[in-house]
């Protein structure tokens, strides 16, 4: 049995533990795959001639997905193992994603997001299964780690298909590039963790107060993923509009927010071990709530450094949350992770869509303080955590 890791060689660990290292890349492909087809959103738009409305309704079928596989993914993943589950997880995850870039029509656009949702929802559940089985097994903390290669998975794969954007005539051929890549990768790595099945608990009679732990903690991951994602949509346009800041740094919000959220997740693992999971997301919290203050007082400096300080203290709630959920008593590992992903990742995808609603109606000022509000209802329901757990 592996020794606890500390914040100073978890990265390190991973990169030399085979098995880590296989399921820390399902992370970074995932977020390859959905930045690369995020940054073709406005070319897929204007190729099926359809507007914001109709755009931003496709995409609820890719929350529907995930939310079908909140109910369904346990059941699968207990039948297969949660080895194999995230193996074939990963196969389906890369083939549906190419659905989107060669729909012919609005009907077919649809139903490929609710494919690519499901996919999605699944693979998110079943890897971060694993990983909480892994740390039970091995004794460690991996997965705030882990959540930092899904981080710098979205950076690479946002930046680089950005600086290729202006030269890419077919989307589809990007996409195939991506996908094939790490598909290669996954087909090469999986057997290191392809035989991995969860551990059986005791079984034990339902009850509300068993179940009430995975309340507070679904409501901490959607709120806090929903302003994870307004961010990643809403950062730039509010640094121009509201903000007024120079064209050179409408990016740099976004930027901030995803540096400090890499570098938090990656040492996280070393901070939890030592403070434990409920002071992290109270602390984390605090700073999301200090941040977005920043970023309401309109200046353009003080936004960049809000959205940095948001990203720190959001880098580290998910990857307790799931850890948490993973390990809640009298609780199977995989429905409990699959009630923080598909709260967490509902959050992600309608957040941005009801924040847009809600610029539309009054102001996007307005939009980010209802992001405040978001935060500090996180940071209330993380003083209702208790961290008990088999």
């Amino acid at each position: 049995m592996e020794s606890r890791i500390t914040s100073s060689n978890a990265l390190v660990t991973i990169l030399r533990n085979k098995r880590y290292l296989a399921t820390a890349l399902v992370f970074f492909s995932m977020n390859v795959i959905f930045s690369t087809w995020a940054i073709y959103i406005p070319t897929i738009k204007e190729k099926l001639s359809i507007n914001e409305g109709e755009i931003g309704f496709a995409i609820f079928f890719m929350a529907l997905g995930t939310f079908i596989m909140l109910f369904t993914a346990p059941l699968l993943i207990s039948k297969l193992g949660v080895g194999k589950a995230t193996a074939y997880g990963g196969i389906v995850m890369f083939i549906m994603i190419l659905i989107p870039f060669l729909a012919p029509n609005y009907f077919i656009l649809c139903l490929g997001l609710l494919f690519v949702g499901t996919a999605l929802g699944f693979t998110d559940i079943a890897m971060n299964t694993l990983v909480t089985e892994l740390e039970k097994r091995d004794d460690v903390h991996v997965m705030s780690a882990k959540h930092g290669f899904f981080s710098l998975g979205g950076m690479i794969g946002a930046g680089v298909g950005t600086l290729f954007l202006p030269y890419v005539e077919i989307p589809i051929y990007h996409a195939l590039v991506v996908v094939g890549l790490c598909l290669i990768v996954h087909l090469f790595l999986m057997h290191n963790y392809w035989s991995v099945v969860a551990d059986a608990i005791e079984k034990m009679q339902f009850s509300f107060k068993q179940f009430r732990p995975l309340i507070w903690l679904g409501i901490i991951g959607f709120f806090v993923m929903a302003s994870e994602g307004a961010i990643v949509d809403w950062s730039a346009l509010y640094l121009e509009n509201v903000s007024n800041a120079p064209e050179v740094y409408i990016g740099l919000g976004l930027t901030a927010f995803s540096l400090t959220m890499a570098l938090g997740r990656f040492a996280g693992d070393g901070i939890s071990s030592r403070f434990g999971a409920r002071s992290i997301m109270i602390v984390g919290n605090m700073l999301g709530v200090v941040g977005f203050v920043f970023i309401l007082m309109e200046s353009t400096m003080l936004a960049i450094l809000g959205f940095g300080l948001v990203g720190l203290g959001f880098s580290t709630i998910v990857p307790e949350l799931f850890r948490l959920g993973g390990k809640t008593k009298g609780v199977d590992s995989a429905q409990g992770v699959s009630f923080i992903a598909g709260s967490g990742f509902a959050g992600f995808l309608l957040g941005p869509v009801f924040l847009g609603l809600l610029a539309d109606l009054s102001s996007l000022k307005l939009s980010f303080i209802a992001l405040l509000c978001f935060t500090i209802i996180a940071l209330a329901s993380s003083l209702k955590v208790t961290t008990k757990s088999r």
